[in-house]
């Protein structure tokens, strides 16, 4: 008895804080944020308890984006990356472990790598286990803008040095969400003799990429499927070296394949690349062409893009700020491409 009226005390003076969990988008009207309470996380004897001030609105897939059937593709911000998977925290060291080496001090503003075991959502607070994952940000950037680089920013890093490999004169980024918009700020940043053109996927991406200088087409989903491919070759000045394509669906990679030179390299996210390769290895195959999933990059690309955008030689996307209880008004909007650039989610405003 006494160990159970134990447990109960113990577990009502538990200290709770907030979560909120976005989930790969479904069908229209599917709920895909929810809201609850979990207990604040114990600081980790050699790493660190962060205090989250400010989070990408990014989902943690659930399940395969879509089915193998084309009629369960998934809502449009996803396809045009304004929605994409990923983890995004910057916030405040609260406390440290009294086994940690190396861990930035109490009240460093840090943005987090996306590490392994992350936690199922958005919390208020986040255990950290190894201070490696804490990225102290300089006076320069906001936490707002440290927000966007731990999944978007990163990833856009990790894909373009990819596709430096293959050495190329010619690039076409197919999408004009967040992804792609960090992409084309970085090849103009780190390779700005590169001829980049954006296949846009919708109005207002359109005008962001023009707002770029770099080369745009519109794939209006509306015109024949040849006519899309002549014009978009046409705006490339011809076949493409590399394809860096963040849409999510067949059609999406079957136009980018279409307009890739014999041996080019065409790249894309691991989490689509594991559905949709296997219907286009062989094709790709016949003209010499690679098929390459892109991870998410590492610890010290985060740090190299935190470099470019506090030195100001990469300025990131535009974004706005929303209260963390807007967070399912916010993700309706991005399902519908209806938040240019970035949205970032604030849990507290003292910072």
């Amino acid at each position: 008895f006494f160990c159970l009226t134990k447990k109960k005390r113990e577990k009502s003076e538990m200290k709770l804080c907030r979560q909120v969990s976005i989930e790969s988008p479904g069908p229209p009207g599917h709920e895909c944020v929810f809201s609850f309470s979990v207990p604040v996380p114990e600081t980790p004897p050699g790493g660190c308890r962060v205090r989250v001030v400010c989070a990408g609105a990014c989902y943690r897939p659930r399940r395969s984006i879509s089915t193998s059937s084309e009629d369960a593709s998934p809502a449009h911000g996803v396809r045009d990356s304004a929605l994409f998977a990923g983890f995004e925290v910057a916030g405040v060291v609260e406390t440290v472990g009294e086994d940690a080496v190396g861990a930035p001090p109490i009240g460093q503003r840090v943005c987090i790598y996306p590490f392994d075991d992350l936690p199922q959502g958005y919390a208020e607070f986040v255990a950290v286990p190894d201070p490696q994952y804490l990225i102290p940000l300089p006076s320069e950037v906001s936490l707002s803008v440290a927000a966007m680089l731990p999944s978007g920013a990163l990833r856009a890093l990790s894909t373009f040095r990819e596709a430096q490999k293959a050495n190329p004169k010619k690039l076409l980024v197919v999408g004009t969400g967040g992804l792609a918009l960090w992409t084309v700020r970085i090849a103009q940043c780190l390779q700005p003799e590169l001829q980049v053109t954006v296949a846009s996927l919708r109005d207002e991406g359109f005008h962001l990429a023009q707002a770029s200088n770099v080369n745009v087409v519109q794939w209006n989903e509306d015109l024949y499927e040849r006519y899309l491919i002549e014009r978009t070759v046409d705006a490339c000045n011809g076949p493409v070296d590399a394809v860096i394509d963040y849409g999510t669906t067949s059609r999406s990679l079957h136009r980018s394949l279409q307009c890739l030179s014999d041996g080019g390299v065409a790249l894309l996210s691991d989490e689509v690349a594991e559905r949709l390769v296997p219907k286009f290895a062989s094709k790709a195959k016949e003209h010499g062409q690679l098929l390459q999933a892109v991870p998410k990059g590492s610890v010290q690309q985060l740090r190299e893009v935190l470099d470019l955008v506090s030195s100001g030689r990469l300025e990131p996307p535009p974004h706005a700020v929303f209260p963390l209880d807007e967070a399912s008004q916010v993700v309706a909007r991005l399902s519908t491409s209806d938040i240019p650039g970035r949205a970032i989610l604030r849990f507290i405003d003292i910072y």
